[in-house]
């Protein structure tokens, strides 16, 4: 890791997965065979650690590295995806769009505003950050989530941000102490 930088992060989204409404669904089999290729990317890295949302699509996502790295995923509750509740649009974007056009909207039956989320995924950046200081490590979470850390550095992330995201995607984030960072995405759809 170069010296100017306190903390490296490796954001995965985590791959692809069927949609049920269940945060427990396992990955496709595209979404197994792209963590491989997650895998395949990031096999080359030193880590100290590798953390996971404890819902299965993200953990999953991140098991090869784990595995040929000889390391266990540690899974961390405030980095799951945000709850959009029981009530949404079948136009995913549609569904997302006003969560992030008013950060206190919440949809019905255990919806979480972005402003919670946002919390959430600050805690998560600062827990890490100060865990693994002068080191560099793997952060498997979802759409979202990966978002709000962004935005914990940079306000500007967005909406627009999250609609230029792939399933999986990788995102590698140097963070100087003094708070500047270098944002750099690894992941490109035509790696094979």
């Amino acid at each position: 890791m170069s010296q100017s930088f306190a903390n490296r992060f490796y954001l995965v989204r985590h791959a692809y997965a069927e949609w049920v409404p269940d945060e427990m669904r396992p990955l496709s089999e595209q979404g197994k065979a792209d963590a491989e290729r997650v895998a395949d990317i990031l096999a080359g890295e030193k880590f100290a650690a590798v953390y996971s949302s404890p819902y299965r699509r993200a953990r999953e996502t991140v098991e090869p590295l784990a595995q040929r790295l000889g390391m266990t995923v540690a899974e961390m509750a405030d980095l799951r995806e945000r709850s959009l509740g029981t009530e949404w649009e079948a136009d995913w974007e549609a569904t997302i769009r006003p969560t992030w056009e008013d950060f206190s909207f919440a949809y019905p039956d255990g919806g979480e505003t972005n402003a919670e989320a946002l919390e959430r995924a600050k805690r998560a950046y600062l827990e890490l950050s100060h865990r693994h200081r002068d080191e560099a490590v793997v952060v498997a979470t979802h759409g979202n989530l990966l978002v709000l850390i962004l935005r914990v550095l940079d306000p500007s992330r967005g909406f627009d941000f999250w609609r230029s995201l792939s399933l999986p995607d990788i995102y590698r984030l140097d963070v100087a102490a003094d708070g500047t960072f270098d944002l750099q995405r690894l992941w490109h759809s035509n790696h094979s």
